[in-house]
């Protein structure tokens, strides 16, 4: 079968650590022409911290008023025209850019496809709600990586977001929000769709509105939801309801989902190697893009 070379490949780059693959000097590019939309509020100059010594690795940015796309291509022979727009989490206050970022574009270059990390920004003014400024950021992303298709050799009807935590909320939110902007349109970019072609939302907190057994009011799944693929740890101390009542919400709108609820595993695990089973979620997502037919493999 000609599935099998892909998936193959696919398992074998799943050993590799993923920030060893990370292109050298990515680009970036600013996704706003000037001052991003709203008041930045009084939050201080943007910080990166990073681990210390003997602690476990990590690359955290906050205070992030000027958004950006970090764009990691594979290489020419292995691109398969796929796109995704990463969105790491850190509950709208931080944002973990190695291993729910970097690495996770790292990763998707070793299957063709281009991964495009956003730095959106972090934490919302006082009296927006949290997740407003990061939501007008990935629907202006989604445009622009859209509008830069045929320069990147992406296919305009195969580009998909993927978060974690906050960022899975925020891949949900772009796939339920995607026929009215957030923000007043300023350009040619904004005339661009900015509807995902799937969404990926891993371990997602705030889907499910706190105290309610429904959706919080800006996840509005319709039948124009485009495909999902979810994942989260049943021992998440972010309650793993949230990927459920999404995935039911999906399922009664008629829009294809794939939910893996795994045993164990925690919140935040990314895309880190473990000897639990939910680590293995990258070889589970890649073989849904197969059978969704987002990625096509190369005619042997």
């Amino acid at each position: 079968m000609k599935l099998l070379p892909l998936v193959a490949s696919v398992f074998t780059s799943l050993v590799v650590a993923p920030a060893a693959i990370a292109a050298e000097n990515p680009p970036i590019l600013n996704v706003w022409p000037g001052v991003a939309p709203g008041s930045p509020g009084n939050i201080g100059p943007e910080q990166l911290q990073q681990n210390k010594p003997g602690e476990k690795p990590f690359k955290r940015a906050t205070n992030v008023t000027k958004p950006t796309l970090e764009v990691f291509r594979p290489d020419a022979d292995k691109n398969t025209g796929v796109a995704v727009i990463v969105c790491p989490g850190g509950g709208y206050r931080n944002l973990m850019m190695d291993y729910e970022g970097e690495d996770v574009a790292g990763w998707l270059n070793t299957i063709g496809v281009t991964g495009i990390v956003l730095k959106y920004r972090v934490p919302a003014p006082e009296g927006q709600p949290k997740y407003l400024p990061a939501l007008q950021d990935a629907q202006r992303a989604m445009s622009l990586v859209r509008g830069k298709a045929g320069e990147w050799g992406i296919d305009p009807k195969r580009i998909g977001i993927l978060g974690f935590s906050a960022g899975g909320h925020l891949s949900a939110a772009l796939a339920t929000n995607f026929e009215h902007r957030a923000y007043e349109a300023i350009d040619e970019v904004d005339k661009v769709s900015c509807r995902p072609d799937f969404a990926v939302p891993v371990y997602p907190g705030g889907v499910i509105e706190k105290g309610k057994d429904e959706l919080s009011p800006e996840i509005r799944v319709t039948k124009e939801t485009p495909p999902l693929f979810i994942v989260q740890a049943h021992d998440d101390r972010v309650n793993s309801e949230n990927s459920v009542f999404l995935y039911l919400a999906a399922k009664r709108a008629g829009v294809s989902a794939e939910l893996h609820i795994y045993a164990a595993g925690g919140h935040g695990f990314g895309i880190r190697p473990s000897d639990k089973p939910c680590s293995t979620w990258p070889q589970r997502l890649a073989e849904w893009m197969v059978g969704q037919g987002i990625l096509k493999p190369k005619a042997s």
